[in-house]
């Protein structure tokens, strides 16, 4: 990444620092706090700090990430401190360094022992009092947070998800993204994955590589490991995008909406926070189960032109929650000091 050059103005405003663990680069969490930090890198001091020892080294290299290390003095010095799907606690840093003069947590799950962990700040350590951004409304009433805590959708570059001009072939193309843990997948699809291959369909899965042997011997699914195609480039080798996961819950569900933004009609489970933004049958379509979910994607093969209009109002919802204004106006409650 090219050094960042800040005008006069920018350097009179405390700095903000984005915490994560910056494990993984494809995950949800890092993504979420690599947006973050170009949206507000353009007119504010920004740093990434990594949380974790086992940082990504393909992040280390892209970003200017760095560790925390008393020792070379290398940490945070005042101003907003922001946690993306992280916390400070169980760290020595914290008490040895500058307190930060806001605190916020982008909380991205729903274990309600996080909050615990985040709220109750231990009366030697002398931080401000947390101030909360969740990513659904969903999110939010799942958790019954005290107060009003922010809702900030997950902020994707939708310029980078933009619709193709790709016509469906012979063979309908139906597929899903996602992290590749068994947590992530549903058992009840690799079933419907084989019903849907049998019946004509090329079926591609990125990110399924744990879940590849229940699938063996059915050349019309094709398996590949997570970040193996970029994901622009996967979502548009798609006709129908199609999603459920297992026992992790999507608070938000990123590649939903980056689905939604490349223009393809979207088939997903109806626990998610991406249902906020789904009205059936017009921008997407949920399902509660196996049964309505086959039948949704049958009506999707057999009709190429709502495929067409129910991708192209799912590009326009996505067009309005990060128009330029919208986002603006997210990025201000960061920018607050």
């Amino acid at each position: 990444m090219p050094a960042l050059s800040l005008a006069p103005a920018a350097l009179a405003f405390a700095p903000i620092h984005i915490f994560n663990g910056f494990l993984n680069p494809n995950g949800g969490s890092e993504l979420e706090a690599l947006s973050l930090f170009a949206l507000l890198r353009r007119d504010r001091e920004v740093h990434l700090w990594a949380t974790s020892s086992r940082v990504s080294r393909d992040l280390l290299r892209r970003f200017p990430i760095r560790r925390i290390s008393l020792p070379r003095r290398q940490t945070p010095r005042g101003g907003t401190f922001v946690f993306v799907g992280a916390h400070w606690r169980s760290k020595l840093w914290p008490y040895l360094i500058a307190k930060p003069s806001r605190l916020i947590y982008v909380y991205n799950t729903f274990h309600p022992k996080v909050v615990g962990l985040t709220s109750h700040m231990p009366r030697a350590l002398g931080w401000p009092e947390a101030e909360y951004v969740l990513i659904s409304e969903f999110q939010k009433k799942l958790l019954a947070l005290p107060g009003s805590p922010q809702v900030h959708p997950s902020p994707i570059d939708i310029q980078t998800f933009q619709p193709d001009a790709r016509r469906r072939g012979a063979r309908v193309a139906i597929g899903r993204l996602s992290r590749d843990a068994p947590d992530k997948h549903d058992a009840a699809d690799l079933a419907l994955y084989r019903e849907l291959a049998e019946q004509g369909c090329i079926v591609r899965l990125q990110g399924a590589s744990c879940i590849a042997a229940a699938l063996a011997g059915t050349p019309a699914i094709e398996v590949t490991p997570e970040g193996r195609i970029p994901a622009a480039d996967f979502l548009r080798s798609l006709d129908i995008f199609y999603y459920r996961s297992g026992v992790h819950v999507e608070t938000f569900g990123r590649v939903v909406f980056e689905a939604m933004a490349c223009a393809r009609p979207v088939v997903c489970h109806v626990h998610g926070g991406y249902a906020d933004a789904i009205r059936h049958g017009e921008n997407g379509f949920l399902f509660e189960t196996t049964d309505e979910a086959r039948a949704i994607l049958a009506a999707l093969v057999a009709d190429p032109g709502l495929c067409e209009r129910v991708g192209n109002a799912a590009r326009a919802t996505v067009e309005r929650l990060y128009a330029p204004t919208a986002i603006e106006a997210r990025m201000d409650f960061y920018r607050q000091s």
